[in-house]
């Protein structure tokens, strides 16, 4: 296939897949909207207790959950959305498929190609975990996340293929920036199920935040949720900046150097590593732990964004 017709190719697929999403995301909002809320005592039964702090304490010794029942027509509503998000990951795969196909080389070589591959990266988590869960509940925040991301691709971060600078020419690229794009998707996957939890939490019996929370699962299962999504990550995490600091001693002679990119990478994982450690020595859970996961995926975000656009360093040529 000529290469104009692989660029075209790509552009369809991605735009085909905002598209499909943009349905799901209207059909996973019918579809919370029609979920069958918890009696005022119920959610108040689901609010997070405090527990006492113990070192070693297990973090996930917490109260049973319980899932808000679906009337059949939301529940239907919402296995469409799941659907509809399955179509648009293909397609947005096969976007990304084409995109490498057309430049001759993994896509990650700029911003554009790894936006859409992080949009790729949280939409595929979200629907591995609903393998093993129910987690429609959580389509309304995941998918406006990943039209958000394709969006800001499409219209401020698009660019032609080209060929990469000697210094990406390396398999290198494919393990750490790889690495990277899965633990983006499952940071914010976190990030998403911890602002939930600050909505779910303590909410009253009347207001925004009391209607989310009486079709949302108990504030205990999203707390051990994000707990366990980021407990899994931060290994890969960690692999991710090893990686990276060998792949920067082949490429420039040095291991480790302070440019923006690795210092920012560096916080992320110190970050992550103080909500581990606060979590398991010093009993943080609930809202303070939440926060910190939020802050944790902002900090791994900005070092995407911010870095790129506001500071010069040897990763200035390229989004990864």
């Amino acid at each position: 296939m000529e290469s104009e017709a692989l660029a075209q190719l790509s552009n369809a697929l991605v735009y085909s897949s905002m598209f499909v999403l943009a349905l799901a995301m209207l059909a996973f909002a019918a579809s919370f909207a029609g979920r069958r809320t918890k009696a005022p005592a119920e959610v108040e039964a689901n609010v997070a207790q405090p527990v006492p702090a113990t070192v070693g304490a297990a973090p996930e010794s917490v109260q049973p959950e319980t899932l808000p029942a679906e009337d059949p027509a939301g529940r239907r509503i919402g296995n469409i959305g799941m659907a509809l998000s399955w179509l648009a990951w293909f397609l947005l795969l096969g976007g990304v498929i084409a995109r490498g196909l057309w430049a001759e080389r993994v896509p990650w070589g700029n911003m554009y190609e790894f936006s859409l591959t992080s949009a790729l990266a949280v939409l595929g988590v979200f629907l591995g975990v609903s393998v093993w869960r129910d987690v429609r509940w959580l389509g309304v925040i995941i998918i406006p996340l990943v039209l958000l991301t394709l969006g800001l691709a499409v219209t401020v971060l698009y660019t032609e293929a080209s060929q990469l600078v000697p210094a990406l020419q390396s398999y290198w690229l494919i393990i750490h920036v790889s690495t990277a794009i899965v633990c983006g998707g499952a940071f914010t996957f976190a990030a998403s199920v911890a602002g939930l939890y600050l909505i779910a939490d303590g909410a009253g019996e009347s207001g925004w935040r009391a209607r989310w929370a009486q079709r949302l699962p108990a504030a205990q299962r999203l707390d051990r949720m994000a707990y366990r999504t980021i407990a899994f990550t931060f290994p890969l995490w960690t692999f991710a900046v090893v990686s990276g600091a060998i792949w920067a001693e082949s490429a420039w002679g040095r291991y480790w150097g302070w440019d923006p990119k690795e210092t920012w990478a560096f916080i992320t994982w110190v970050a992550y590593a103080a909500y581990l450690h606060a979590r398991s020595t010093a009993g943080w859970r609930g809202r303070r732990a939440a926060w910190l996961a939020i802050a944790g995926a902002g900090i791994f975000w900005f070092n995407y964004f911010g870095v790129n656009l506001l500071f010069s360093g040897l990763h200035s040529y390229s989004g990864v």
